[in-house]
């Protein structure tokens, strides 16, 4: 069953080799894609970019796991677990339901960038191979458009 991944935020789509960080650049966490969400307003909400159980939460990344247990990793900023939460709202808990669109984590691409970190969010899909993920997102997308399919 082919997984459809949404876009949690709005912006331009990058590929993962173009992200600022080489754990993300070289797919050492799994493939998948970036958006950059500089040009956008200066606060954001950040959805579910596929529904199921939260099963890690940090106010600069969360894991959403897919009823048939595919784990996607949503990353906001390169560098951000630094702030120690600063500029990040959740709206959510570890271990609930979430539904594809449903508002997460609200932040300021703005600021982190103004902070001189990267605002740009790789969305990885965990524990697949590159085979099995494909970009299916590009140029700029707003939330919720299509950004991955992955065929486990």
């Amino acid at each position: 069953m082919t997984l459809h991944v949404s876009a949690p935020v709005a912006g331009a789509v990058l590929p993962l080799s173009e992200v600022p960080d080489p754990v993300f650049a070289q797919e050492i966490v799994g493939p998948g894609a970036a958006i950059d969400p500089a040009a956008g307003p200066d606060v954001v909400d950040v959805v579910a970019p596929v529904q199921g159980r939260i099963l890690k939460l940090h106010p600069h990344a969360f894991v959403v796991v897919s009823g048939s247990g595919q784990g996607v990793l949503v990353h906001l900023g390169i560098d951000t677990v630094q702030l120690a939460g600063a500029g990040f709202t959740l709206h959510v808990a570890e271990g609930d339901q979430v539904e594809v669109g449903q508002r997460m984590v609200t932040f300021s691409p703005r600021e982190i960038a103004d902070g001189g970190r990267s605002p740009v969010c790789p969305v990885v899909a965990l524990d697949a191979t590159s085979g099995q993920v494909r970009v299916v997102g590009a140029g700029v997308l707003d939330t919720g458009d299509p950004l991955l399919e992955w065929k486990p």
